[in-house]
């Protein structure tokens, strides 16, 4: 089931694609005051590294989670010496013609959609569906399980209501199972049994709502794992990638038994340590070419492949769950690729058709012949000023 704010309706310039109409944006990082009007196919900024391109991708794309994408805290995004911070859209393509953000030091938070509030922050999610891709993204291959599971949180809860409930309410009874974990750790000998049965307590629900957050990512990564392998060879890999969900529990028939019994048997374990060791908030995203773990042994440039792929699938989940094609926030996406990847990647986004783009990139050498024809901006210093092509 989809979220409410981001059904599709159909606009005469893009039916079926998020459209950033204008933008504004206050006291957001380096970001005084900027007011931005996009063009349906888009823009390209252009500015040196350190003046505000990333900042402006982050702005537009708190819009989507109503939350920093780069997992900053609200109050680190306020401009130094400032209050608060607001960006403000006026969009096309999603049910909310206008989506608003304030967020001040004290952590309160503003959203409106057309000049309300929605009931709940939930409410809110994916005002403006965005993918984006940028340099940083090898992370998704080369960091931490934990990235990987994030993208997979990610891509799955804004396409699908039943997984972002089940991952709510998940992360809700972890949290409580691992407190109970760590009194039982320090309660006194006579009280023992009562803490542990305060552990068992919350099993039940991290069984019933885990199993549902397992069978929703196996089932996109069966469903997603021939179009990674196919664009992968596409961008130039010429071994075997694969995807796979590398899970105890992804052969499981019925996954939420296995869940609990797995709980069950790591109870004393999980006392000691004081944290709880099974459960989805494990698993990985497994990644690899012919049979390796492109973490380990793959090229930069065959981990920036890898990523840039995932984005791709990214933006597919939701074009083919929402009927919504997003916003694609392009910020330097090809910095440190050969041009020989540089041009099978673009002429996939051509394939497989982008909508409207924000490319930001240092300098208009740098700017892809397919985007040449965007109405171009410039940066310096956190302020955007419209600019002619050289």
């Amino acid at each position: 089931m989809s979220l409410p704010v981001a059904a599709a309706v159909a606009t005469d310039a893009s039916p079926g694609a998020a459209r950033l109409d204008a933008l504004t944006v206050r006291d957001f990082r380096n970001i005084a005051h900027a007011e931005l009007r996009c063009a349906s196919e888009g823009i390209v900024v252009l500015g040196e590294n350190g003046h505000g391109k990333s900042n402006l991708v982050e702005a537009i794309a708190y819009l989507r989670l109503m939350r920093s994408q780069r997992g900053a805290r609200d109050r680190d995004l306020i401009r130094h010496g400032e209050a608060a911070f607001h960006v403000a859209a006026e969009l096309s393509g999603v049910v909310a013609h206008r989506a608003t953000a304030a967020v001040d030091k004290q952590g309160r938070k503003k959203i409106t959609l057309d000049g309300g509030e929605p009931e709940k922050l939930t409410d809110a999610l994916d005002a403006l569906p965005s993918v984006s891709f940028s340099p940083r993204d090898v992370d998704l291959v080369a960091g931490s399980p934990a990235e990987r599971r994030r993208y997979l949180d990610i891509t799955l809860a804004l396409t699908s209501r039943a997984y972002l409930n089940a991952l709510r309410h998940y992360r809700a009874a972890l949290a409580r199972r691992n407190a109970a974990l760590r009194d039982a750790a320090r309660a006194p000998r006579g009280e023992q049994a009562t803490a542990i049965a305060a552990v068992a307590a919350w099993e039940p629900a991290l069984a019933e709502h885990g199993a549902l957050l397992v069978m929703h990512r196996r089932e996109w990564v069966e469903a997603r794992g021939a179009q990674f392998a196919r664009q992968c060879v596409a961008i130039g890999e010429r071994g075997r990638p694969t995807l796979a969900y590398d899970s105890a529990l992804a052969s499981s028939l019925d996954v939420r038994t296995a869940l609990r019994e797995q709980l069950e048997r790591q109870r004393e374990h999980d006392v000691r340590r004081g944290l709880t060791h099974s459960g989805p908030h494990r698993d990985d995203l497994a990644l690899e070419l012919d049979g390796h773990d492109l973490r380990g042994v793959g090229s930069a440039g065959q981990q920036r492949t890898a990523a840039i792929v995932l984005r791709l699938l990214e933006a597919a989940t939701h074009r083919d769950a929402k009927g919504v094609t997003p916003l694609l926030l392009l910020d330097d996406p090809f910095a440190e690729l050969d041009r020989r990847r540089t041009g099978r990647i673009l002429a996939l986004l051509d394939e497989v058709g982008t909508g409207q783009c924000v490319l930001c990139v240092p300098r208009e050498d740098e700017i892809p012949p397919q985007f040449t024809r965007l109405a171009r901006w410039r940066v310096r210093d956190g302020a955007f000023t419209p600019a002619e092509p050289q």
